[in-house]
């Protein structure tokens, strides 16, 4: 993140007119980048959010935003959280061994061994779609394109975005076809 933002500070430094978007490969959105003051500015803003969010990722959690250490056991990649159940749910859980916690935990994956990968699919071509709205919303083929994608009709999706321009075409090709990432 930290080059793609220095990059994006130099090419609009040295063309003040450009239009440069910069997206997230993960959900297909729009990236605001912080461009203000130098490039070693930007340089040290990102390298120490990279820096934050590798530790997170190595303790299996993201970095807190505030700073503050969360609850849950962060060095296990636990993170507590809320969530909203019946009463009869809540009921069911205090019966299963090792608790509602655990109880969670092992239905959450069993239901993503069922999955067959289909939410990590359906997520990649959402991605893909919001790469493919802002980039080439306008070109021809687009809707078709964009039902080929959620139908999952390769052939179909690259026949329809032929014309479009080759960077575009083969990023969100590449977003809504590679191979799915763990959720």
């Amino acid at each position: 993140m930290a080059d793609v933002a220095v990059a994006v500070r130099a090419a609009i430094a040295e063309n003040p007119e450009a239009a440069i978007l910069t997206f997230d490969d993960q959900t297909g959105a729009v990236i605001d980048l912080d461009l203000r003051g130098s490039a070693q500015d930007v340089l040290a803003r990102y390298s120490a959010f990279h820096d934050a969010s590798a530790a997170g990722a190595e303790a299996g959690t993201a970095a807190p935003e505030n700073g503050m250490r969360g609850r849950g056991r962060p060095k296990l990649g636990v993170v507590a959280r809320e969530i909203t159940l019946l009463p009869r749910h809540w009921d069911w859980l205090a019966t299963q061994q090792g608790g509602a916690s655990h109880a969670l935990r092992r239905l959450v994956e069993e239901a993503r061994l069922r999955d067959g990968g289909q939410s990590r699919l359906r997520l990649a071509r959402e991605a893909s779609y919001r790469f493919m709205s802002a980039m080439a919303g306008n070109q021809p083929g687009f809707e078709e394109a964009s039902r080929a994608l959620f139908v999952g009709d390769e052939a179909r999706f690259q026949t329809e975005t032929a014309a479009w321009p080759v960077d575009i075409r083969n990023h969100a090709h590449r977003l809504g076809w590679a191979a799915p990432r763990a959720v």
